[in-house]
């Protein structure tokens, strides 16, 4: 099964070797039919600590790193 790769951006990058992303997702509300913007945070694995707030990354599925952290940085959106 391939593993999932989301994209968002960065929220906080205090944690050593660790940032947390915020993914934001559309959908059509069933009921409404208005679209509605949900986010959810992830903690990813930045062994380098290169990623800053605000940039854009791609977080890749991966085994549990830690109790948090079960997702690590792909490579940088923009670049």
């Amino acid at each position: 099964m391939p593993k999932r790769i989301l994209t968002g951006t960065v929220t906080s990058d205090k944690n050593e070797q660790t940032i947390t992303v915020s993914v934001e997702r559309r959908f059509k509300h069933p009921l409404l039919q208005k679209t509605v913007r949900k986010s959810k945070k992830y903690r990813a694995h930045d062994a380098d600590n290169k990623f800053k707030v605000g940039d854009t990354v791609r977080i890749e599925e991966c085994a549990p790193i830690s109790k948090t952290k079960r997702w690590t940085v792909v490579v940088d959106a923009t670049a």
